[in-house]
């Protein structure tokens, strides 16, 4: 993929944003590569040092892309990283959560953190690797309180089981949802009758295909306009 933005089209045109494409070849010299959108916020090497010290082994991998770090660590220590982050590295906010489906048979599963320090005006980003045979990650809301909500909506879309959450309820499904559906095989126009929805009409059933058309079958229309009459004149 070439790293030259695309063309602007009419120059009578307001100026179109210019994209920095990540070129997909084999890494280059810093200085070829540089992103014209990379931020020093995100590059924290004294902190991954510190983990390193701190925690050893349990710090498995760290990549950087974009001039971004991530580092990868033990799902069964996340919860006392975040609290070093938290209590000795000064990153006191939480910015969020999410689960990512890699769909492969082994670790298929990543949940990233991303924490901000303030002061250190810098931004870290920690990911744990999680099998589908085992689903459970310590919560990390005993630390970061604003991280309530975010695990419920992992929970809620991938399954995730957060071990010590406080309140785990779907957060958008209902509780007798049998899927999660930002998983890979979870079809895109969802599953026929497994979320039954109010009736297209004031008297008619439930609708148990939301997307019928697009399944070949002829959809309930919610309204009947009235026929119109035609003027001869």
């Amino acid at each position: 993929m070439s790293d030259t933005p695309a063309p602007s089209g009419d120059s009578q045109d307001p100026e179109e944003l210019q994209f920095h494409y990540t070129s997909s070849d084999a890494p280059r010299p810093e200085q070829e590569t540089e992103n014209a959108h990379a931020k020093d916020t995100t590059r924290v090497p004294d902190v991954i040092e510190a983990l390193r010290k701190a925690f050893g082994a349990s710090v498995l991998e760290v990549e950087r892309y974009a001039n971004e770090d991530t580092v990868y660590v033990e799902k069964e220590r996340i919860r006392e990283i975040c609290r070093f982050l938290k209590n000795e590295l000064d990153f006191e906010y939480f910015a969020d959560l999410g689960g990512i489906d890699n769909f492969k048979d082994e670790d298929r599963y990543e949940v990233f953190y991303n924490i901000v320090s303030m002061e250190r005006q810098k931004r870290i980003r920690l990911k744990v690797r999680v099998d589908e045979e085992d689903m459970r990650v310590p919560s990390v809301t005993k630390i970061y309180r604003a991280a309530n909500w975010n695990e419920r909506e992992a929970y809620d879309m991938f399954g995730f089981e957060f071990v010590d959450h406080p309140d785990p309820r779907r957060m958008y499904m209902p509780e007798d949802f049998e899927y999660h559906p930002l998983r890979k095989e979870f079809p895109q126009l969802g599953v026929p009758g497994s979320l039954p929805l109010p009736p297209q009409t004031p008297d008619g059933e439930l609708t148990m295909d939301p997307f019928a058309a697009a399944r070949g079958s002829e959809p309930v229309k919610s309204y009947e306009e009235p026929p119109v009459e035609q003027d001869d004149d």
